[in-house]
């Protein structure tokens, strides 16, 4: 082994310019030359018969996907009607727009209920999914309710809390 590394030393050394003094092994490797125009058909030929990966088509759908998901649609959700309802205030005012409070929930008391309901049922909901699953990672950050079972119980709860946090919040 030594008499060989030695050797394949003393042959790099010669092909080298004898202006560097350190080592550096290179591999010698042989390859046919291709054609540009034959490589890319073989690499067509190839991607045709590759299997496409399933990704999440092969996996069952679980209840910890959806509310991961819904979290974070939620999240949007809620910081893009405030961002909006900010971009408003900022631009309506030097055109003599009132988008104070006070004004603000002088018109929403003029609306009719039903459209109340329309417009507050959606954000209701936001809000309460993503609280009560806020709630739900606090409990975890504590340590509990880490299991497969307790996740899942914990999912369900948030369901079933964000139900009725909708429907008490739609009556305030």
């Amino acid at each position: 082994m030594l008499s060989t590394r030695v050797l394949s030393r003393s042959l790099f050394r010669s092909a080298r310019p004898k202006s560097t003094t350190f080592f550096t092994p290179r591999r010698m490797l042989t390859t046919e030359s291709i054609p540009a125009s034959s490589a890319n058909s073989i690499l067509a030929a190839q991607r045709l018969v590759r299997p496409v990966s399933p990704h999440l088509t092969i996996y069952q759908p679980q209840l910890t996907w959806y509310l991961s998901m819904t979290t974070r649609i939620t999240g949007v959700a809620l910081s893009g009607v405030f961002y909006l309802y900010a971009i408003g205030y900022v631009l309506a005012s030097p055109f003599g727009v009132d988008m104070s409070v006070s004004n603000v929930s002088k018109k929403w008391s003029e609306l009719n209920g039903a459209v109340k309901t329309v417009v507050k049922a959606p954000l209701a909901a936001c809000f309460s999914f993503h609280f009560w699953n806020g709630v739900r990672h606090l409990v975890w950050d504590t340590g509990r309710e880490l299991t497969v079972r307790g996740v899942y119980r914990t999912g369900y709860g948030v369901l079933g809390l964000t139900a009725l946090g909708t429907v008490g919040l739609l009556f305030v």
